[in-house]
C-alpha cells in the first residue's frame, strides 16, 4: 500500500499531528507518524530518522517544562544517567545505520510489537512505581552494584532509543524507581531529559550520515507541534484510558501490517 506522491504533504502533516496529540495525551504517537512515512515508499531507515526528528522538539518542550520538578536527589543521578544516555544514543543509532535495510525492514514489526506491549504494560509500571514511591526512604544512598548496574541498563535503553526508541519512558521510569527515586514528577522530568538527549545524539549522528528526508521532518515537526499544544487541551477533557486503548490497538494493527508485508 503506498499514498500517491501528491498525498505525502497532507497525509504526513495529519500524520503528526495525530502523532503528537497522542504523545501529549498517553504517549504512544510514533505508532502513527512511522508507519505513515513507510506508507510513503519511504526506506525503513530514513522513516525510522526522520520521524525521530519530527517527534522530538515535542519531547525537548517537555523537558523545559519539568524544569521546576528536578530536586537534589535528581541533581545526583542526571549528570552520570546523562553521560551514559549521549553514549547509548550515538551507539544505537550507528547500529542502525550499520543495519542492512532489509534487515531493519525485517525488524519493524517486532519492534512495534515490542514498544506496544511496553505500552500495554506501563500501567501496572506506573502504579509499581507510584506505590515505591511512596514508600521509599527519602534519603538512602544507593548501593554501588545497584548504582552500576542502574548505568549498564541505562546504556541498553539509551541504544534503544537511538535505534528505535518507542515505548522507551516507561522503562526508565522503571529504572528510576530502582535506583530509589520518590518524586514522580522528577522522575518524568529526568526520563524526558535523558530520552531527549538520546534522541538529540541520535539525531546528530542521522545528519552526519544524510539519512534524514528534511522537507517531510520538517512538515511534520510542524505537525507534531500543533498536535502537541492541542493535545495537552484535551487532555483535560479526554479520558485517559480510552486513549491508551487507542493506542494499544493502533500499534497491535500496526505491527500485524508490517508482519502481513513481509
Amino acid at each position: 500500500m503506498h499514498i500517491n506522491h501528491i498525498d505525502h504533504p497532507i497525509f504526513l502533516f495529519f500524520a503528526a499531528l495525530l502523532g503528537g496529540t497522542l504523545n501529549s495525551v498517553a504517549g504512544g504517537g510514533s505508532f502513527i507518524s512511522f508507519p505513515a512515512l513507510l506508507v510513503t515508499g519511504m526506506p525503513a531507515i530514513s522513516a525510522n530518522a526522520t520521524n525521530t526528528v519530527a517527534l522530538w522538539p515535542g519531547t525537548l518542550a517537555s523537558t523545559v517544562a519539568y524544569r521546576s520538578a528536578f530536586t537534589s536527589e535528581a541533581g545526583r543521578l542526571v549528570p552520570p544517567l546523562l553521560g551514559i544516555s549521549i553514549l547509548g544514543g550515538v551507539l544505537g543509532a550507528v547500529v542502525l545505520l550499520r543495519t542492512p535495510p532489509a534487515t531493519f525492514m525485517r525488524l519493524v514489526p517486532w519492534l512495534l510489537l515490542l514498544a506496544t506491549l511496553l505500552f500495554l504494560s506501563s500501567g501496572r509500571l506506573t502504579r509499581w512505581i507510584r506505590a515505591r514511591a511512596g514508600h521509599a526512604p527519602g534519603d538512602q544512598r544507593i548501593p554501588r552494584g545497584l548504582f552500576l548496574a542502574g548505568l549498564a541498563l541505562q546504556l541498553v535503553i539509551a541504544m534503544y532509543v537511538g535505534y528505535f526508541g518507542a515505548g522507551t519512558g516507561i522503562l526508565v521510569l522503571a529504572l528510576l524507581a530502582l535506583l530509589g527515586m520518590e518524586n514522580i514528577h522528577a522522575m518524568n522530568g529526568i526520563k524526558t531529559l535523558l530520552v531527549s538527549v538520546a534522541n538529540g545524539v541520535a539525531i546528530i549522528t542521522f545528519i552526519w550520515a544524510r539519512v534524514i528526508v528534511w522537507p517531510q521532518a520538517l512538515l511534520m515537526i510542524v505537525g507534531a507541534a500543533a498536535g502537541g499544544y492541542g493535545g495537552a487541551y484535551l487532555a483535560q477533557k479526554m479520558n485517559p484510558q480510552y486513549v491508551r486503548r487507542l493506542v494499544i490497538g493502533i500499534g497491535f494493527v500496526m505491527a500485524a501490517y508490517f508482519f502481513w508485508r513481509q
